[in-house]
């Protein structure tokens, strides 16, 4: 099999890096993104400079390249429009037309905020946050494909992850971590992400929906994932639970609560707690 990453120098492209080159059945990563490393260089903000011929041998794209903060999606609106939907849709058409099976980065924003919602892979998408309607507007573009299929990821937890690389800085400092709360997602870790992709890329016919959304079973608050933290660095982190500024919850709902129909019914990850999936992240992690 033939990979290529776009967005290959983004924090979960690192792990599916890792991940494929030590598989036997891939033949060849190729890593598309915009830094020097890159075996193709891709601005998205200026697709159209692309050498799309690059595709014409890949089995499998895995489009991770976004800006993904919420509140620079709301503050930048117009560039971050410009790179996470003209020039995602630009590329993903492309490479579409070569008939490449594209797996794209989507979001449980895609949602919306609707108190006391589930989602599910069947739930209407009524994105309200720029963030959210940027991820919907490229499902909506290519849903039809059978080219495409999208993932939508809750919240990413792993060592590397922003709120958990904080919690330990601040262990490392002896200082105290301010939690917000309220703040709930269906967690999911980031080595479930992995297997989730390669699973996608191997079945890609088997699995008929156009979407599939990942997330962990249980709906998981900040304040958890730092007894989480505790229980596996032996209660050293030391926290204070923050009630957040109104404004921080402008471009993000205070709840998001997404589930799969289609995760456990294909059998793509193992029934676990979110505490045996946290555990085993961090196994062999130190502070």
């Amino acid at each position: 099999m033939k990979i290529g990453i776009v967005g290959s120098d983004g924090y979960i492209a690192g792990y599916l890096l890792s991940h494929y080159q030590n598989r036997d059945y891939v033949e060849e990563i190729l890593c598309i993104d915009m830094s020097e490393k890159a075996d193709r260089f891709l601005d998205l903000e200026h697709p159209e400079a692309f050498d799309y011929d690059a595709l014409n041998n890949l089995d499998y794209i895995i489009f991770t390249a976004a800006i993904s903060g919420p509140d620079s999606c709301a503050d930048r609106f117009d560039t971050c429009w410009s790179i996470n939907v003209t020039g995602t849709k630009y590329f993903i058409k492309e490479a579409v037309k070569r008939q490449c099976r594209i797996l794209f980065f989507s979001s449980d924003a895609v949602f919306g905020d609707i108190p006391g919602a589930i989602y599910t892979e069947a739930s209407e998408t009524k994105a309200q946050t720029p963030y959210g309607r940027m991820k919907k507007a490229v499902e909506d573009e290519f849903i039809h494909s059978p080219y495409f299929k999208a993932i939508r990821l809750s919240y990413v937890a792993s060592a590397q992850d922003r709120f958990i690389s904080y919690c330990r800085s601040c262990i490392q400092k002896g200082e105290v971590a301010e939690v917000f709360h309220p703040f709930y997602r269906n967690c999911i870790v980031v080595s479930d992400v992995v297997k989730v992709v390669e699973w996608m890329g191997l079945h890609w016919t088997e699995y008929q929906p156009a979407v599939l959304n990942v997330a962990g079973k249980e709906l998981v608050s900040r304040i958890r994932i730092a007894d989480e933290l505790n229980r596996i660095f032996k209660d050293r982190l030391q926290y204070k639970m923050v009630l957040p500024e109104e404004s921080f919850y402008k471009n993000r709902p205070r709840i998001t609560q997404m589930e799969s129909i289609y995760l456990g019914q294909y059998a793509i990850l193992r029934d676990e707690s979110f505490t045996e999936k946290i555990q085993r992240e961090m196994e062999g992690i130190e502070i």
